[in-house]
């Protein structure tokens, strides 16, 4: 079920009415009713890959049970282990086995000996690598005593399921997440309002940008041979504004949702695309993720502590196990590796860190040092989103020589960037979404405390009108980037 599908529109009223309605006899009660909406609601893809989510949940949760209860370290590290295992295990069969039979196979080929690869042709569940990192990260919490051991199966199901974020995140922490789960909830009305309004935004970004972004990007990318280098620039650009817009747009919606039912989930994104460097382009970009792998993989390989050397290797460990995340591509572990490349100069340097701000604070604009860091920050993630959005390495290859070969040929197409980008008609909505975003860049999202920048007439009418941009805009039913994810 897609959150910009008229299903959802459906579901979500009659949802939340009931879990109301169940909430005022106990939070008991209303955590049963959202397990029960929330498998649904997965089940509504495929039912059967619901046994996939209780298997690694009903494992996590006796796992914990037994590593709260023992006091034997081997026996709390053998739970431990159990639940990692079984995590990794279901996500590397399903998300990489096909690829690491193929690999296994070209090797061979390469060698002289060709074998024919028996793939299985598995079709991946949505969501995967999102519920299995955060049920794994809900064992590892209890084993490092930062969190009780859930003995409600209700409770821990709720958690584990919560349809807003269950397919595509945020990646939540059970420490931050399952406390919500274990006390009543009261309706906040303010908080649900606002809620409502940074799900219009989210489903804003999502259907009227990056849904109409998104044919233009694969015209370009699925012959690059044939485009013209001001083409391929062009549908670069716009595939990271169509991934911003696509993914912080899901993470606006599950987020919004989660605040009509009374819970609170972690910031996603923190505008990105306005960070001076790499390093505070990670710390905006994907927060529940990069989070997630700086506590339960950079820091236990000893982070940036020790020499030079484990600094590299903990920062290229890091980045390529994030690209691979994404994704049983070579592509996705370029994406990586290029990223630690620009990562790594700044954390040599101790300039990793040197902007925590909000760029031009307390200014209506940025001076032109801050205007070239942004600009330069942005060209650099352009440059390897093209191996994210890439078919294969061929394909990013293509795409590259594409860019530089016919700019170098002909160097006036260059100048025609800013007539071309202009005729797109998408182009107005993009500039008028970032030029709010700027504006908000120190509130949760675009349309927080809109009550105080525009007067009721305004603000209704500024409703209105993204409620029927949304409409206008809205055709077949176009899913998530992330969920192939």
């Amino acid at each position: 079920m897609l959150f910009n599908s008229i299903d959802f529109v459906v579901f979500l009223p009659l949802v939340l009415l009931a879990f109301w309605l169940v909430e005022r006899i106990s939070y008991k009660a209303g955590n049963a009713w959202l397990l029960f909406a929330s498998a649904f609601f997965y089940g509504w893809w495929d039912w059967r890959y619901l046994g996939l989510v209780f298997l690694s949940g009903a494992i996590d949760y006796f796992a914990s049970i037994q590593i709260e209860g023992s006091t034997v370290p081997a026996k709390r590290k053998l739970f431990l282990f159990l639940s990692i295992i079984t995590n990794l295990g279901i996500l590397g069969f399903f998300k990489y086995y096909d690829f690491f039979v193929t690999s296994f196979c070209d090797a061979f080929t390469l060698l002289g000996s060709p074998i024919e690869p028996y793939t299985l042709g598995i079709i991946l569940p949505v969501g995967i690598s999102f519920y299995t990192f955060q049920s794994m990260s809900y064992t590892i919490d209890v084993y490092r005593g930062e969190l009780n051991a859930s003995r409600q199966p209700l409770e821990f199901g709720a958690y584990l399921l919560f349809f807003p974020q269950l397919v595509a995140g945020p990646i939540e922490r059970a420490t931050q997440f399952i406390p919500q789960f274990r006390r009543q909830r009261k309706f906040d009305l303010t908080s649900a309002i606002d809620g409502t309004r940074q799900m219009l935004w989210g489903l804003f970004k999502k259907v009227v940008i990056a849904d109409q972004c998104a044919p233009i990007v694969e015209r370009a990318y699925a012959d690059p041979g044939h485009e013209w280098a001001i083409g391929l620039i062009v549908a670069t650009v716009l595939f990271a504004v169509q991934i911003y817009c696509d993914f912080s747009g899901y993470s606006d919606i599950a987020i919004g949702c989660a605040r009509l039912f009374g819970f609170s989930l972690m910031r996603n994104f923190a505008y990105p695309y306005f960070s001076r460097d790499i390093a505070e382009f990670w710390r905006r970009w994907h927060i529940s993720l990069s989070t997630w792998f700086r506590d339960y993989l950079y820091i236990p390989l000893g982070g940036s502590r020790g020499s030079n050397w484990f600094r590299v290797r903990n920062t290229f460990v890091v980045f390529l196990v994030s690209g691979f995340w994404h994704g049983a591509n070579y592509t996705f572990i370029m994406w990586g590796a290029i990223h630690a490349l620009l990562f790594l100069p700044l954390l040599l340097s101790g300039r990793n860190r040197i902007h925590t701000n909000v760029v031009a604070a307390a200014k209506w604009y940025p001076d032109l040092k801050e205007l070239g860091a942004m600009l330069l920050t942005f060209g650099f993630t352009c440059f390897a989103w093209i191996f994210f959005r890439a078919s294969d390495l061929q394909n990013a290859w293509l795409v590259i020589i594409g860019m530089f070969k016919g700019l170098l040929e002909h160097p006036g197409q260059l100048l025609e960037f800013s007539s071309y980008i202009l005729s797109i008609p998408t182009t107005s909505f993009i500039v008028i979404m970032f030029v709010v975003e700027w504006m908000q860049r120190e509130q949760q999202h675009g349309l927080a405390r809109i009550e105080i920048v525009l007067r009721t007439p305004y603000r209704w009418a500024a409703y209105y009108a993204l409620i029927m941009m949304i409409l206008f805009n809205s055709g077949e039913e176009q899913t998530f980037i992330y969920f192939q994810f």
